[in-house]
């Protein structure tokens, strides 16, 4: 894989295309009004509207460049079903010695959300899964020290 590449959903292809549009258009003229309006209050060394209008449009002009570069090298995935862990692919694993099972969905570094249990493939615990099997152990580096998981299930 090209470390170029990012690897998005069509979901989350669709909703940076989105933000993008809105940062150029929308954002881009509200920010220009609002430097407008803090030069017609004078002496700009002075003036706190003015340089956070700045710091607003700096933010925004590099939010943009970020997601053009994203939306460039942008791969969409599209999961085909495979025995082995791949991007794209929703994973059960166990923690060798607990019953507990915890699922996780494959996915490129913009999606990763803990909180949706979105894991990149490139984090340590994402990339150890990559190409396993259903039964297949393996370790990774935790803070705490080695850990041993076995793969429970691949979707």
């Amino acid at each position: 894989m090209n470390d170029e590449t990012q690897y998005l959903t069509q979901e989350k292809y669709d909703e940076l295309k989105q933000e993008l549009q809105y940062l150029t258009t929308t954002r881009r003229k509200e920010i220009a009004e609002s430097l407008e309006y803090a030069r017609s209050l004078g002496d700009l060394s002075e003036n706190a509207e003015y340089a956070e209008a700045r710091e607003l449009q700096a933010a925004t002009e590099e939010r943009i460049r970020h997601l053009e570069g994203i939306l460039a090298t942008a791969q969409i995935l599209k999961h085909k079903k495979s025995d082995a862990v791949t991007l794209g692919s929703k994973v059960a694993i166990s923690k060798k010695g607990e019953k507990e099972t915890h699922e996780y969905s494959i996915v490129g570094s913009e999606e990763t959300d803990m909180l949706e249990r979105k894991l990149s493939h490139l984090s340590p615990l994402g990339e150890a899964m990559m190409g396993k099997k259903k039964g297949e152990e393996f370790t990774f580096e935790t803070p705490s020290g080695r850990q041993k998981y076995t793969i429970v299930s691949v979707e």
